[in-house]
């Protein structure tokens, strides 16, 4: 499927603002999925051309925070594998849906973030120094059923791996969410091949995605003082709110 050279301009200018407001808040894929689909792109198909931007977006961030010396990559190597797996599974059952009952599963998956969003869990994500990470039998399974919500939708799983870390893992806030963001990267690309092979990414709509996440992402990084995480979690609610709406069909 290719879209008008005006769409894909539209599109490079949803990826440059989700960009800007993951790199402050998080939550990005709550504006580009609803997005891809409003400009007319079939929601299976708009839930696999969605992975090239985070791909692109996350391990530039990863390799951002590599050089600041705030990622330790050898912390994602086991978490990896069964996020990995999840994201492999969920992939793979999002692309069995067709397009009208997986429209509606993004709209109350996006009222679920809805109720995140106001709640605003970082408030309770506190790290424990020096803190022991809970035993493999509690964060296996965690980390399996958050790459399975990775793998199958992924607007918003950023929340529930950096909470993994940080409760299972003993991360602290700044070096769980360095972690966070190459895991995403990787279970990402991941999910994008199972995409790939069911023939489910529009590559033209991703890159120009992707090419506005990257742009995004380095205006959210200048931003981030005079705008803040607060204003930008509001807006992320307005936005959920219209396109959970819009997408049930009520307007």
């Amino acid at each position: 499927m290719t879209l008008p050279p005006l769409y894909l301009l539209l599109v490079a200018l949803v990826g440059v603002f989700a960009g800007t407001v993951n790199t402050i808040a998080g939550g990005g894929s709550l504006i580009t999925l609803p997005a891809l689909i409003f400009l007319g792109i079939p929601p299976t198909l708009a839930n696999g051309t969605n992975r090239v931007g985070v791909v692109v977006q996350s391990m530039t961030a990863a390799e951002t925070y590599r050089r600041r010396g705030i990622l330790d990559a050898k912390r994602a190597v086991w978490p990896f594998v069964p996020l990995g797996i999840g994201s492999v599974v969920g992939a793979w059952f999002s692309t069995r849906l067709d397009d009208d009952l997986f429209r509606m599963v993004i709209a109350v998956a996006m009222l679920a973030m809805l109720a995140a969003l106001v709640v605003n869990p970082k408030r309770w994500l506190t790290g424990r120094p020096g803190a022991e990470p809970q035993p493999w039998y509690l964060r296996v399974p965690a980390f399996l059923v958050v790459g399975l919500y990775g793998g199958f939708l992924h607007a918003g799983v950023g929340v529930f791996l950096l909470a993994a870390l940080v409760l299972l893992e003993g991360h602290d806030l700044l070096r769980g969410n360095a972690v966070k963001v190459l895991l995403v990267g990787l279970i990402t690309l991941v999910s994008l091949g199972v995409f790939v092979y069911a023939d489910l990414v529009a590559w033209d709509v991703g890159l120009c995605l992707a090419a506005g996440s990257g742009l995004g992402g380095w205006l959210g990084s200048k931003l981030t003082v005079s705008w803040g995480p607060t204003l930008i979690r509001w807006v992320l609610i307005a936005v959920v709110v219209f396109s959970s709406a819009r997408l049930l069909g009520l307007f």
